[in-house]
Order: structure tokens, then sequence, then C-alpha cells
């Protein structure tokens, strides 16, 4: 067997159980530093980060920041193989920034040669969503509506913005104040339809995050059995934590993928 055969058996084959095996290594790590460094965690104030604000002054930087960790080329990679796709699917981007997961999720439907459906995204920030409607024109995308609104007071949407067969939302929740974090899953929850799906990417706690996100970005960080208290309070039936193919293992270093059925 040549090099190129044996890589691509490795990559079929082998690239689930290292990626399981490798992020549960990280999540014991995880467990034993936070035991270890409580102390000296700085995602208790996040209250207090004005993410409009935030991002408001720091957008360029962070579309340059998820570029050079190819963010959403991870995304796309997660989607293409993931079981949630599949033709006209009403979607809303919940948080969607410059667009990130908007296009990876659009990028995979195309892989897999399914047609989009109906496509909705909201963002706090001005700023972000004039980025995000400049590359969509510049990329030549049509069909993707935006609007502004706070992920606590979805009623800012129009009224039509319900019953979506699917919701993805990608570092954004990590801004939503922690005592509030169950209620906005509850709130995306209600915008599904029965049977629909959320898409959750969210920064893991660990030593690599601390610094990187809940220092720099100033950003919220959960371990897995805090998404899980969380998404269990919203009322949400069913709970996956997914792993991210080998391609985009270094987002599974940053961060959790979950998948949540209404």
């Amino acid at each position: 067997m040549g090099c190129g055969s044996l890589l691509k058996l490795v990559e079929s084959k082998g690239s689930l159980v290292l990626q399981n095996h490798l992020q549960r290594s990280a999540q014991v790590v995880e467990e034993h530093r936070d035991s270890c460094m409580s102390g000296f965690d700085t995602t208790s104030d996040r209250d207090q980060v004005d993410a409009r604000e935030l991002f408001g002054e720091r957008h360029a930087e962070y579309d340059r920041f998820i570029r050079l960790v190819r963010y959403r080329q991870g995304l796309r990679a997660f989607f293409v193989r993931s079981s949630v796709l599949a033709p006209g699917l009403r979607v809303l981007d919940a948080g969607c920034g410059t667009g990130a997961v908007t296009f990876a999720l659009r990028e995979a439907l195309v892989r897999r040669q399914l047609a989009p459906g109906p496509h909705h995204a909201f963002d706090l920030t001005p700023a972000m969503l004039d980025d995000f409607r400049r590359a969509l024109a510049a990329a030549g995308v049509v069909g993707v509506e935006t609007h502004q609104a706070d992920v606590l007071q979805l009623t800012a949407l129009p009224d039509s913005w319900r019953n979506y067969d699917l919701i993805v939302s990608a570092s954004m929740l990590e801004y939503v104040p922690r005592r509030r974090f169950a209620q906005a899953l509850e709130g995306l929850r209600e915008r599904l339809r029965i049977n629909g799906q959320l898409v959750l990417f969210i920064t893991r706690r660990n030593w690599l995050t601390r610094p990187l996100i809940g220092r720099w970005w100033r950003s919220g960080l959960y371990t897995r059995n805090e998404l899980q208290d969380a998404f269990d309070e919203s009322g949400f039936e069913e709970l996956t934590f997914a792993g991210f193919p080998l391609s985009a293992f270094h987002l599974g270093l940053w961060g959790h993928a979950v998948i949540a059925r209404r």
C-alpha cells in the first residue's frame, strides 16, 4: 500500500477514533486545570462585556483572526460530514458576525449537491452586518436576509422568522451573560419547528482558550457539563456533542460542536 492510499485509509477510518481520543484527552486536561486554576478563571465577569462595542471597534481584526485560523474552512468541513444537511433547509444564523458559518454551510450544501432553502441571519453589531452584506454581494450570494437583533430580544426579528429546520450559531453565545445563557437557548429553541435542530459552536474552557479567547477576545468559556446543564434547562429533547473532522482538528481544541433537537 502506497503512502497516498495509507493516508486516505487513516483519514476515512481512523479520523473519528483519533478525534474522539484527542478530544477526550483535552477534556480530561481541561477538567484537571479547572480544578487547579479556578482562582485564575477570567470568565466570571462576562456580564460586563459589551459585545456590540467590542466588535464594533474590532470587527476587521476579528475577521482577520478567523481567516488566520481557517475558521470558515473548519466549519465547512464539519457540515460536509454532518447529518444535519438536507435540501431546502430553512436556516437561521444566530449571531452571524461577518458570515463565517453562513458561507461554510452554503459551501457544504454545494459540495453535497443539496439545494439551499430560505436563509436568515441576525447579529447585534451593525459593523459586522455591514461586513457580512458586502461579503455576500462580493461573492454573488443571493437569498440571504439579514437583520440587526439581540439574541435575548428576538421579538425584534420579523414575525415570519420562525419554524426553522436548522439554526446555526458560532462564537456568539459566549457573549450572553452567563446567568441568561439558558434563556438565550430557549429563545432559539422556540424559533425551531418541531424536530428542528440547533448546531452550536462555542468556546471550550481550557488552558489554550483562556489567554487566546477568554482574555484577548473577552469571551465566556464553557465546559461540557455547563453546556449540558444549560441545554437541559432550556428544554431541548436531544443533545449530541459532535467531533470536528481531522482536517479541522484545531477547532476541536478550541471549541465544542453541539447538535440539539427540539
